[in-house]
C-alpha cells in the first residue's frame, strides 16, 4: 500500500497533466457556448499554473492551442498578443539591466552608499533596504537579493566578531562576498517544474557561538534584503512582471486608454506607495528583530568600535578591489540616465513630451512608446564600445589591430535574459483577449453587480487582501494575469473606475513576504539557513497587512490625480456600461 502511494505521490504531475483536463471536461461539453470553452481554458491554465504541473511559460502557450480550436480567436490574432508592446519594453529594459549587471555597476552603485550609511546597527538595516530596493527597481530582484544577501552576511560576520580579520587587515578578497554568477553548472534542477533559481552562495558556518541579540540581527538583515528587493520593483513600470502585466491587459482591454499606464504615471503613483512602504517596513523589521530600544540600534552602546571598524573594512575592501571606474561602466551609467530620462519625458501627462512634440500621430498622440525608447537604448547598448576607441593591438595576430568589444553581445543577453517571462507575460495578454473576445468578461461582468452597493474603498482592500494571499502560494506573475480581467469586468459592471482596482492589485500581487516559496528573493535569503519557515512568516504578517494599507492609502490620495478615478473614462464603456454617468467623484473620492 505505501509503494502505491509513493508511486501515485511520484508520478503525480503526470496524472495533474492528463486528468485536469478530463475532470473539466463537463464545463464546455454541457454549455457549447465559447464563455464555457473560454472558462475551461482559464480554470486549467489557472490550475497547472497553482499546480507548477508543466513549467509556467509552457502553461502560457496553451491559448494558441486552446482558442482557435474552441473558435474564440483565430491562431494569428492570439499569437500577436506574445510580443505586445508591453513585452517589447521588457525585452529592451532588460536588456540595460543585464548591461548594469554585466559590468558590476550595481555592486559599485551598493558599496558606496554602504560606505556612506555606516554599520550602525539601524542605519544599517536602512542603507541594505535603500540599495536593494533602488537596483530592484531597475534590474531584476532575484539578481539583486543574490549580490546583496552575501554582502550582508560579510559585514555581519565581521560586526560579530571579537577581533578583525588578518585577512581583511592584508586587504584580501573576502569569499563569502563574491557574487555567484548564473549559467548552466550554477543552477539548482528541481525534480518537478518549478523554475531554476541561481545558486547563492555558500550559506555561513553555524552560529551557535551567536548571542541571542546578535542571530536575530542576522535574521532582521537577511530579512530586510528580500523584503525590499519584493518592495523596490513596485516603483517602476519594468521593476517586477505583474507591472508590465497591468499595463499590457489594459492596452489589450481598453484599447482606447489613450496610454493611460505609462513610465511616467506609473512613477508618479508607485514610487511615493514604495518609500512609505519600504520605511514602515525598515520600522518593524527593526522593532521585530532590535528591539524598542532606538538608542542601541542607532549605535549609541551597541557593539565595540573594533568591530565597527571591522565590518567597515569588509566594505572598504571590497569596494577597493573594483578599482576606479572604467569607461564600460561609465558608458552604461550614461545610457541608463538617459533610459530614464527619456521615459519620464515621453508622454508625461502634465506638459507636452517630446514623443507628442515630434513623433506624434493626427490626434496629438505619441507614436513612440517606452518599449521603443527600451530597445532603441538597447540596440545602442550592442553599438558602443567597452573601451575607450583607439588604435589596439590584436595580441593573437601580431601587427592587427583589433576592435574592443561591446558593451552588450548576443551571448550574454542569451544567457540573462528570462525568455520564460516572456511566454508567460504574452500567456497573460491572450487569456484578456480571449475573456473579452468570447464575452466572459461580459458575462463576469454581469454576475457581479451586487457589489454596487459595496463602497469602492471597501471593495478594493478586499481585493488587495485576496491577492496578497493568492500570491503567497502561487507564481505573482499568473495570480494577477488570472485576477485582472475578472477586475475589469467588475469594474465595469458597476461603473467603477478599472484602474480602481487593478492598481492596487497589482502592486498587492508583490507583497509575497510570508513564506520562502512565494519569490525568488525569499528562496535566496531562506537557503543561507538562518531563518525558519517561522521566522519568515513572523515578519511577513504584518508586511502583508501594512503592504496592502499603504496601497489603501495610495489608491484613495494621489492616484485620483494621476488616473482621474473620481470619473468614470470613456474608453471604459461597453454595451453593458452606457448606463454608467461619465461623473463618479461621490462614488470614489474619499471623504474630506
Amino acid at each position: 500500500m505505501a509503494t502505491c502511494w509513493q508511486a501515485l505521490w511520484a508520478y503525480r504531475f503526470y496524472l495533474i497533466v492528463f486528468l485536469l483536463p478530463i475532470f473539466l471536461l463537463p464545463l464546455p461539453i454541457l454549455v457549447p457556448q465559447k464563455e464555457a470553452y473560454c472558462a475551461y481554458a482559464i480554470i486549467l491554465m489557472a490550475l497547472f499554473w497553482c499546480t507548477e504541473a508543466l513549467p509556467l511559460a509552457v502553461t502560457a502557450l496553451f491559448p494558441i492551442i486552446l482558442f482557435p480550436m474552441m473558435g474564440i480567436m483565430d491562431a494569428s490574432e492570439v499569437c500577436i498578443e506574445y510580443l505586445s508592446d508591453s513585452n517589447v519594453l521588457f525585452l529592451g529594459g532588460l536588456m540595460v539591466a543585464i548591461a548594469v549587471e554585466h559590468w558590476n555597476l550595481h555592486k559599485r552603485i551598493a558599496l558606496r552608499v554602504l560606505l556612506i550609511v555606516g554599520v550602525r546597527p539601524a542605519l544599517l538595516l536602512l542603507g541594505f533596504m535603500l540599495v536593494t530596493a533602488f537596483l530592484s527597481m531597475w534590474i531584476s530582484n532575484t539578481a539583486t537579493t543574490a549580490m546583496m544577501v552575501p554582502i550582508a552576511h560579510a559585514v555581519l560576520k565581521q560586526l560579530h566578531s571579537s577581533k578583525a580579520s588578518g585577512d581583511l587587515e592584508e586587504g584580501r578578497e573576502n569569499p563569502t562576498f563574491e557574487l555567484q554568477e548564473q549559467s548552466p553548472q550554477k543552477e539548482v534542477t528541481k525534480p518537478d517544474n518549478t523554475e531554476a533559481l541561481p545558486v547563492p552562495p555558500a550559506p555561513s558556518e553555524p552560529t551557535a557561538h551567536q548571542t541571542q541579540e546578535q542571530i536575530l540581527f542576522t535574521q532582521g538583515m537577511s530579512l530586510c534584503v528580500c523584503y525590499a528587493a519584493s518592495i523596490g520593483g513596485i516603483a517602476t513600470l519594468t521593476g517586477t512582471t505583474p507591472n508590465l502585466v497591468l499595463q499590457g491587459q489594459v492596452n489589450s482591454l481598453f484599447p482606447q486608454n489613450g496610454n493611460v499606464v505609462n513610465f511616467a504615471s506609473w512613477f508618479g503613483f508607485a514610487f511615493p506607495t514604495m518609500i512609505i512602504l519600504l520605511l514602515l517596513a525598515w520600522l518593524w523589521l527593526q522593532v521585530l528583530f532590535l528591539g524598542f530600544n532606538f538608542r542601541k540600534n542607532f549605535g549609541f552602546g551597541g557593539p565595540v568600535q573594533e568591530q565597527k571598524q571591522a565590518a567597515l573594512r569588509v566594505i572598504q575592501t571590497e569596494h577597493k578591489l573594483l578599482g576606479p571606474m572604467t569607461f564600460a561602466e561609465k558608458a552604461v551609467t550614461v545610457l541608463f540616465v538617459l533610459l530614464v530620462l527619456l521615459w519620464f519625458t515621453r508622454e508625461p501627462g502634465f506638459f507636452r513630451g517630446w514623443g507628442n512634440l515630434i513623433f506624434s500621430n493626427a490626434k496629438g498622440e505619441s507614436m513612440v512608446s517606452d518599449g521603443t525608447v527600451a530597445i532603441f537604448i538597447g540596440i545602442i547598448l550592442f553599438i558602443v564600445p567597452s573601451k575607450f576607441p583607439g588604435l589596439t593591438q590584436n595580441p593573437e595576430e601580431p601587427g592587427k589591430l583589433k576592435a574592443p568589444p561591446p558593451l552588450l553581445n548576443w551571448k550574454t543577453v542569451n544567457e540573462k535574459m528570462p525568455w520564460n517571462i516572456v511566454l508567460l507575460l504574452g500567456g497573460g495578454f491572450a487569456l484578456a483577449k480571449g475573456s473579452e473576445e468570447s464575452g466572459l468578461s461580459k458575462w463576469l461582468g454581469n454576475k457581479l453587480t451586487p457589489l454596487e452597493s459595496v463602497p469602492p474603498p471597501a471593495i478594493a482592500i478586499i481585493l488587495c487582501l485576496l491577492v496578497a494571499a493568492f500570491t503567497e502560494c502561487a507564481s505573482n506573475v499568473a495570480t494577477i494575469t488570472l485576477f485582472l480581467p475578472i477586475l475589469a469586468s467588475m469594474a465595469q459592471a458597476i461603473c467603477l473606475h478599472p484602474l480602481y482596482v487593478m492598481l492596487p492589485c497589482t502592486l498587492a500581487s508583490s507583497l509575497a513576504f510570508m513564506l520562502p516559496v512565494a519569490t525568488p528573493p525569499n528562496a535566496i535569503v531562506f537557503s543561507f539557513g538562518d531563518l525558519k519557515v517561522s521566522d519568515m512568516a513572523r515578519a511577513g504578517f504584518l508586511l502583508n497587512i501594512i503592504g496592502v494599507l499603504v496601497i489603501e492609502l495610495a489608491i484613495n490620495s494621489w492616484s485620483f490625480s494621476i488616473f482621474n478615478l473620481d470619473t468614470f473614462p470613456s474608453w471604459a464603456h461597453s454595451n453593458t456600461t452606457t448606463h454608467c454617468p461619465n461623473d463618479l467623484a461621490n462614488s470614489t473620492t474619499p471623504g474630506p
